[in-house]
């Protein structure tokens, strides 16, 4: 949908540009977050609503933290499409212990994930109607998910809207009456609910949809079901293989058609290697300069990451990631690229690309949170090799096509200061560059003058460096935080830092009462930011406040919602309008003008 607006800028010059609507994760089957509009400015709060009215019962699971991931608010003309949560959530008693079993991280069941449409009447928005999916998370059960609850999140197309539903199915429901046109059931006959939609749904330029699905190990016996299988004394070496795990197609006839992950990268490998910690080597890492890891474990087959949405490139090409199903084995991941046909085009390993580990983004060898005296540069020190990208259940990073039609990936990497990479490839599948950053982010694309810019956020996080012994990797400070650009090749253009040390809250009567308790400022909490047809860059903080950083970082204005400390990490949009619709602490806030 597409509507050409007249905007009036600050020269006074009136400026033309084509309204998008943000219709899916990353706004467009690419995932680029850049639609053709100019977002309006920061000046103030138009809409303030709640979703999710567990937010304070799971962070007192999690002490403080909310380990949620959210749905994108949805944007068509005058239509906001967004999740909100009903049901109930169980605590456990006290909090944060997992018992009485189940409760907390472990009864996510209970809660029922609806799609609303809200639509904009009178400077307010209101609920035109309200569809109750029966949609479920994969289960946190051996807590393979780190109590990270997984996504739940639609896809727009010209006249329906694709909800996710139980069982790897999805509703079709007409976007304008919420009504259900179709269940489509790709896996045939009951709906087995063993098998669970992982992750957002993409739509293409046609309406087809593509969706990452899973099928687990689940019993009926609460007391004794595992679901990843790997078993309370689990060490690596007798997990059961995930049963399914498909890339799903459904076309705009409704025709479903599907492939398996399990089978479908040539040369992964059956059994992987793991880490010095597996083999019990004394710290620092590496034991000695030569050393190498003499532990294995089966891999288990590949599947994708629980909340990967596949992006669509503008010739038909389909990314996702993949990631070897033990977890002792994440170091062996992929980017896939499919054909349209879904046959394999290409699978790209994330092993043995990187060389900045030991004495590069680490402390200097010898040095306290740095590798053993003598290990060799840019080597990984729980493994002693070249550094691996990882793909985790924990994060919602998706692939974002670059406008030369190859890929960008943000995978886990944990020796760098629980940080991560973010990978670049061509549309062939020939590594082009990396470039270390925060961690969990779908990047935006900024085109301009012939090129394009990638911007993505990079916080630095107060944790050890490589392991978790204070004797040798100490926590390092907490910051700095940044949200940077970076040119075609990864290479910083620029990065705008939070400095802002006051954490505020709002008086009943909208004033601001404010302390300066945070010195190395705020971190970010977006996973997916969106930047206007100017370049201008939007994204939101734990301080509370929304962003707008102006091309070149120099300079920023910002609006304040509510404090969010230990906030999700949530993606945003822009209307067609230039509003922006952003997220805190299971609030929808929609600002303007």
């Amino acid at each position: 949908m597409r509507a050409l607006l007249i905007v009036t800028i600050g020269t006074g010059l009136v400026a033309l540009a084509f309204a998008e609507d943000w219709l899916q994760w990353g706004q467009n089957p690419q995932h680029t977050g850049n639609p053709q509009v100019i977002g309006q400015n920061v000046s103030r709060i138009l809409a303030n609503l709640v979703y999710d009215p567990f937010v304070s019962q799971a962070q007192s699971e999690d002490f403080g933290e909310l380990l949620v991931h959210y749905q994108t608010p949805l944007v068509q003309d005058q239509d906001v499409f967004m999740e909100f949560k009903s049901g109930k959530y169980v605590n456990c008693n006290p909090p944060g212990t997992y018992e009485p079993y189940p409760c907390g991280p472990d009864n996510w069941n209970n809660q029922t994930w609806n799609e609303k449409r809200l639509h904009w009447e009178g400077g307010a928005l209101a609920t035109m109607w309200t569809f109750a999916s029966d949609w479920k998370p994969e289960p946190d059960a051996s807590g393979e998910l780190g109590d990270w609850e997984p996504v739940f999140h639609a896809a727009v197309t010209d006249q329906h809207i694709y909800v996710p539903g139980l069982g790897g199915t999805v509703w079709k429901l007409n976007k304008g009456a919420g009504q259900v046109e179709a269940h489509i059931n790709p896996f045939g006959g009951a709906v087995d609910p063993t098998i669970f939609v992982a992750g957002p749904l993409t739509a293409d330029s046609q309406g087809n949809i593509y969706y990452n699905a899973l099928k687990l190990n689940i019993t009926n016996d609460q007391a004794t079901n595992d679901p990843w299988s790997y078993g309370p004394n689990f060490d690596g070496q007798n997990a059961a293989d995930i049963p399914g795990a498909w890339l799903v197609k459904i076309g705009v006839d409704g025709k479903s058609q599907m492939v398996s992950y399990k089978t479908l990268i040539p040369g992964a490998p059956v059994t992987c290697e793991t880490t010095f910690a597996y083999d019990g080597a004394p710290l620092p890492w590496p034991p000695t300069p030569s050393a190498r890891v003499q532990s294995t474990v089966p891999c288990l087959s590949q599947r994708p990451g629980v909340n990967v949405a596949p992006a669509i490139a503008p010739d038909g090409t389909i990314y996702s990631v993949s990631v070897a199903h033990n977890p002792y084995a994440s170091r062996f991941s992929y980017v896939v690229a499919f054909n349209p046909d879904l046959s394999l085009k290409w699978a790209a390993s994330l092993r043995g690309l990187l060389n900045d580990g030991c004495g590069v983004v680490l402390p200097p060898n010898g040095t306290l949170g740095g590798c053993s005296a003598g290990a060799a540069i840019g080597v990984d020190p729980a493994t002693n090799e070249q550094p691996a990208g990882r793909v985790i259940d924990q994060s919602t990073s998706s692939p974002t096509v670059t406008p030369d039609g190859g890929v960008l990936y943000g995978a886990y990497t944990l020796y760098n200061f629980a940080r991560g990479h973010l990978f670049r490839f061509s549309a062939a599948g020939r590594f082009l560059a990396a470039y270390d950053f925060g961690w969990d982010t779908t990047p935006a694309i900024y085109p301009h003058n012939g090129t394009f810019s990638v911007v993505l956020k990079d916080n630095h996080y107060d944790t050890s460096s490589y392991c978790s012994d204070p004797n040798f990797c100490p926590v390092a400070p907490p910051g700095p935080y940044y949200i940077t650009q970076l040119n075609a090749s990864l290479v910083p253009e620029w990065k705008f830092q939070n400095t802002n040390t006051q954490s505020c809250h709002r008086n009943p009567d909208g004033t601001l009462s404010c302390v300066s308790n945070h010195p190395n400022g705020f971190e970010w909490c977006i996973n997916a930011p969106a930047v206007d047809q100017l370049g201008n860059v939007y994204a939101n903080s734990e301080d509370g406040n929304l962003y707008l950083i102006r091309q070149g970082g120099k300079s920023a204005a910002s609006i304040f919602m509510n404090l969010a400390i230990g906030a999700a990490y949530t993606p945003l949009s822009l209307g067609p309008d230039g509003k922006i619709y952003t997220q805190n602490d299971g609030r929808l806030f929609v600002v303007g003008n």
